[in-house]
């Protein structure tokens, strides 16, 4: 690969990249979705959230699924945060509270 192969290739990266993230900044007026796409897109943070918390805490030593244990500090805090969502609801409260259960027992040397 010559020099100039690399920059053609590195412009034309740089410029998908303008265009697929710009393309949302070129309208004068917001897009109108449709009724079952703005409902679905109001799930799409906790999906997220969901996609990365649940394969950690599942997650063994050597990265096995293993059954709940309450030894683990893990399952600790998913408690305390489905405790939360259950007395307050929302997203960001469990998060919070559940981030700071698993601080606090690693803190105290609950090894997990």
């Amino acid at each position: 690969m010559t020099d100039l192969h690399l920059w053609i290739a590195i412009l034309a990266l740089a410029g998908v990249t303008v265009l697929t993230r710009g393309v949302f900044l070129l309208p004068r007026r917001e897009p109108r979705l449709p009724g079952w796409l703005a409902a679905g897109l109001r799930h799409a943070p906790l999906a997220a959230l969901m996609a990365v918390v649940v394969p950690e805490v599942l997650r063994g030593s050597g990265g096995v699924v293993v059954a709940p244990g309450w030894h683990d500090p893990r399952w600790l805090a998913v408690a305390v945060s489905v405790a939360w969502f259950c007395w307050r609801r929302g997203v960001t409260g469990p998060v919070v509270v559940g981030t700071a259960t698993l601080l606090l027992l690693r803190g105290l040397g609950m090894a997990g």
